[in-house]
């Protein structure tokens, strides 16, 4: 007989903006050290290897907050419509008739 599973446990909450400029300042470090140490001329794709992870981390800082926010936008419009809802924001509760079926003539 297996045991009942337990529940999961809450989303970890981070810092996705400090994660993201972590993740720049090493490609610039990076990029800094590979100019004082100097490559080959063969070998200078590297430098533009770093410009793109500094450029795509600093997309990620400007990113991330907006992200963040309309979630939590979408989420807190969701619970609003639950609280208001009394089939629980599900479609289709019994007398609810989707837009498109009325619209079209056809029933369920």
């Amino acid at each position: 007989m297996t045991r009942p599973r337990r529940p999961d446990p809450p989303p970890m909450q981070t810092n996705d903006v400090r994660i993201a400029a972590a993740g720049a300042a090493a490609w610039a470090v990076a990029f800094v050290v590979l100019l004082i140490v100097g490559l080959p001329s063969e070998d200078r794709w590297w430098l533009w290897v770093c410009v793109t992870g500094f450029a795509s981390g600093m997309f990620g800082v400007w990113y991330v907050p907006r992200l963040q926010a309309r979630r939590a936008s979408q989420e807190a419009a969701r619970a609003a419509q639950r609280e208001t809802d009394p089939a629980d924001g599900k479609a289709g509760a019994k007398g609810d008739k989707p837009a498109e079926t009325a619209e079209h003539g056809r029933a369920d």
